[in-house]
């Protein structure tokens, strides 16, 4: 199984009932076997542009878990899902993510060592 990173847009008048459509995408990722590994709610956010008639979404980010035929049976999925603006599947970058941390460990160690 391969990582991945999903972010999706969601419908912001769904925002006082987040859970439900959220639901609908966790159910969609462990149907096609697979599993979310870490999730992260970045908020009701402007978009750059309309989409679908909006000016703002909600934005969900998950990092995934899938087996090989998963991605195209949940993109086909969530393009016709009520409450999904949007959305973005894309294959982890795990040499990225390593260095974002090792970064991120170095910074915290130089300003340790400063105090």
């Amino acid at each position: 199984m391969k990582e991945y990173e999903l972010t999706v847009l969601i419908h912001p008048d769904l925002e006082t009932d987040l859970e439900a459509p959220l639901t609908v995408v966790r159910k969609l990722i462990t149907d096609n076997g697979g599993k979310v590994l870490k999730e992260e709610a970045w908020g009701k956010k402007k978009l750059a542009y309309r989409i679908k008639g909006q000016d703002f979404a909600v934005y969900q980010y998950m990092e995934l878990e899938l087996p090989a035929d998963a991605p195209l049976k949940i993109s086909n999925t969530l393009n016709i899902t009520d409450g999904v603006i949007r959305y973005l599947l894309v294959k982890a970058d795990l040499k990225g993510r390593a260095l974002l941390a090792e970064a991120k460990a170095r910074g915290e160690n130089e300003e340790s060592s400063e105090e």
